[in-house]
């Protein structure tokens, strides 16, 4: 009896019948819907940058400079770009120049760039293309071969074939006033321009203020109507003749952008740049879409200070001295601030980063201003700055321009060029995540007192100097 109830037992314990108790622990994963990129860079010297583009579905780009994964990628055919880029007196050739990959989901593709073989030295020079009178800004709508150029007194010229035509595209000289730092500073086409005609212009009026007048082209493509002036924006600008600003231009967004300088005198006298009252000192961003007598413009709704009594909802960003030029490569603005007495600076920023504040005249550079301390809480300091030297040996009033993505010199792509009044030079860096680099002065010969850059609809740049001439920036056939 006893040997029969232990073999039940037994046989109850080996679980007979009862089938297994299942696992525990395991929850199922979903399938990966992104992907990744590795892109590896050889061939190039410790501390010189790659010039690298990848592009991709649902409008992705990415600048990278070196060796790097991009993760979370929608699943697609990615393109990627390499420029040549130029460190000191040497150019690196990419090979391959343009690639593609297939990224798909939950796996991780690959491509490679190298810059195996250095060539000839590069070397730039200038061709005259036009003498005015008083250049200040030069432009052209897309897709467009002529040249637009704003004379100080008042005029916009066009140069058409290598010609000045005798008949200015518009003539607004008996608005203009010329007083100090005064005039017609510069133009703008509107994005969309081959289908409204619409053109704006930032010049300084009798009563020295600042403003932003749109006009429209006529039946003739080489004359706009002078009757058909819409103002836009009148900033009061009393007291002084200098520190106007003097740029405006269209963001990646297809808002207006324009920077009115802090009102002039010596160290901001009226304290303009750190008051938000004020419009002066200020980058300002306007929606002119469906501008009309009535509402010449609109406040965009993601503005910073829109919301805000105690600060005009125009303001973009704060802080600036005398924003001279500035200017936008795909998502980065680009806004070189003329200094007082030590510095002159470039900020490199996302274009939509609004509400910063570049800090004058708490700061000069990243130099305090006329004070032992100060606080920088909240101040965005620049990317880039140079001092001026003893008896301004280095520059004094730096001539912002713009990232080159020309076609005709492919290694200098990403390039940021720039200028200096005082200086009279051609000089160029090379923007990235790991700071400013390839930094470069081309020894440009002949051309002084550069006023501004300009660029064509091809992407190719212009200096414009003082005494009139206006130059195309080249390759020179020798250094």
């Amino acid at each position: 009896m006893w040997i029969l109830l232990l073999m039940g037992m037994l046989l109850a314990a080996c679980g007979g019948g009862g089938g297994s108790p299942g696992e525990t622990g395991v929850v199922p994963q979903p399938p990966a819907t992104t992907g990744a990129l590795t892109v590896t860079v050889s061939g190039l010297p410790a501390g010189v940058n790659a010039a690298l583009r990848v592009t991709g579905p649902n409008n992705f780009t990415q600048d990278l400079n070196q060796t790097q994964t991009l993760s979370n990628l929608a699943p697609g055919s990615y393109s990627l770009s390499a420029a040549a880029v130029t460190s000191g007196a040497t150019t690196y050739t990419p090979t391959p120049a343009t690639q593609s990959a297939v990224v798909s989901a939950g796996a991780t593709a690959s491509a490679t760039v190298n810059y195996g073989g250095a060539s000839a030295t590069l070397s730039l020079g200038v061709t005259r293309v036009a003498e005015l009178e008083s250049p200040t800004f030069l432009s052209a709508p897309p897709g467009d071969a002529r040249l637009f150029v704003t004379e100080r007194p008042g005029r916009v010229r066009i140069i058409q074939n290598g010609s000045v035509l005798s008949a200015p595209f518009l003539d607004i000289s008996a608005r203009v006033a010329t007083a100090g730092e005064g005039g017609l500073l510069s133009l703008a086409f509107d994005p969309q321009y081959a289908r409204n005609g619409y053109v704006y212009l930032y010049y300084t009026d009798a009563q020295r203020d600042i403003v932003v007048e749109r006009f429209t082209a006529s039946a003739n493509p080489n004359l706009a109507d002078a009757t058909s002036g819409l103002v836009i924006i009148r900033v009061p600008h009393p007291g002084f003749t200098n520190h106007f600003g003097g740029q405006l231009a269209f963001g990646p967004d297809g808002f207006l952008y324009l920077a009115p300088g802090d009102g002039g005198g010596a160290g901001d006298p009226q304290r303009n740049g750190q008051n938000f009252t004020s419009l002066l000192g200020k980058l300002l961003r306007l929606d002119v879409a469906n501008a009309s007598a009535s509402q010449p413009y609109a406040i965009p709704p993601d503005n910073p200070y829109i919301a805000m009594s105690s600060r005009r909802g125009e303001i973009w960003a704060a802080g600036l001295r005398n924003p001279w030029r500035f200017s936008f490569d795909g998502g980065q603005l680009y806004l070189a601030d003329v200094g007082q007495d030590q510095r002159e600076e470039v900020n490199i920023v996302g274009a939509s980063q609004g509400g910063l504040n570049f800090g004058w005249n708490i700061m000069e550079g990243t130099l305090c201003y006329n004070a032992s301390s100060c606080d920088r809480s909240g101040l965005t300091l620049p990317a880039f700055e140079y001092e001026h030297g003893s008896n301004n040996v280095n520059g004094c009033s730096i001539t912002g321009g713009f990232v080159y993505r020309g076609r005709a010199l492919p290694e200098l792509a990403g390039h940021y060029f720039y200028s200096d009044f005082c200086g009279g030079w051609l000089k160029s860096f090379l923007p990235g995540a790991g700071g400013i680099t390839q930094q470069r002065d081309w020894n440009l010969q002949g051309v002084r007192q550069v006023v501004s850059f300009g660029r064509d609809a091809e992407g190719e740049l212009y200096l414009l100097s003082a005494a009139g001439g206006i130059y195309k920036i080249g390759r020179a056939s020798t250094p």
